[in-house]
């Protein structure tokens, strides 16, 4: 079998609001995908279905092949999961966090000491290994908090706002983790409200809006629905004066510039292309349907 996660047909309500609304979506083993939306769009339900935090009203959630609802033990034992605070005991060291969730995996005593060795070596806390945890940075912090997640090798990560609360560092810091990870052969879904992070982590992006997917696609896809390239002209002040859009190419961006002379315009030239920011104004504020598409 070819998919990591399957969701079909998959609701939530919480009382009289309906969280999640029908949602359909794969992602192939070894995958990173990113769910983006507004808050309230229902990210953080559909991750707690699919790690078995919460039952959906509906539909069907299959990760590493087992069903989220009747065979809850077997997917539990091929998934980890990160949340958006970092799960580690202040009063522990690095090393000794490590060892207590090798120990509660089953591990022996020498068996949790290598794996702790090994973690804090690939999650880059040597220096930092026997330390309070309660004197870590916030990165350091999120790297343990990580590491944890990989005592026992997952099939398939959850990691919900991993980097929320980082500094720019920090989170760049992270994202080589993240990447690692992927490049080791573990499925990534990611939960994100920084666009820059899923168009630089994610193979595809699914945009929810109102509890349905507005968008779906990888990030070249999703940005080249947006429209083409555009020349941009600003003043002195930086106020955008006029925009012409083209299709990228040289004999284009010409006749862009020609036109602008025509027109006896004086200032700045600058070529702006789509970005993420682009694609999520678009499809949470205006009707999505025309950028609603499945790449299985």
């Amino acid at each position: 079998m070819n998919q990591a996660i399957e969701v079909r047909g998959l609701s939530k309500a919480f009382g009289s609001r309906r969280v999640i609304d029908d949602l359909d979506f794969t992602v192939s083993r070894g995958e990173v995908f990113a769910l983006l939306g507004p808050n309230g769009a229902g990210k953080t339900t559909t991750m707690n279905i699919l790690t078995t935090l919460t039952a959906a009203d509906s539909g069907a959630a299959l990760v590493a092949g087992f069903d989220t609802r009747s065979e809850p033990r077997e997917v539990q034992r091929r998934i980890s999961l990160t949340g958006q605070s970092a799960a580690v005991d202040d009063a522990l060291t690095a090393v000794e966090n490590v060892v207590m969730f090798a120990r509660l995996a089953g591990m022996t005593r020498s068996e949790s000491a290598r794996r702790a060795t090994e973690l804090i070596t690939r999650f880059d806390l040597i220096e930092a290994a026997t330390r309070s945890v309660r004197t870590f940075s916030g990165g350091m912090r999120r790297r343990l908090d990580l590491a944890l997640s990989f005592v026992v090798t997952p099939e398939v990560l959850f990691l919900d706002e991993p980097t929320t609360g980082l500094d720019t560092r920090s989170r760049r810091d992270l994202w080589e983790l993240i990447r690692a990870v992927a490049a080791s052969g573990t499925t990534v879904l990611l939960t994100t409200q920084y666009l820059e992070e899923a168009d630089q982590l994610a193979d595809r992006i699914a945009v929810l809006h109102e509890g349905r997917i507005a968008a779906l696609g990888t990030p070249g896809e999703l940005k080249a629905r947006i429209g083409g390239d555009t020349v941009e002209l600003h003043d002195a002040h930086g106020e955008l004066v006029r925009e012409i859009a083209t299709d990228g190419t040289v004999a284009d961006l010409r006749r862009a510039l020609d036109r602008l002379d025509e027109e006896g315009l004086d200032g700045v030239v600058s070529l702006r292309r789509p970005t993420l920011d682009d694609v999520f104004l678009a499809v949470t504020t205006t009707e999505p349907a025309e950028l609603t598409k499945e790449h299985s």
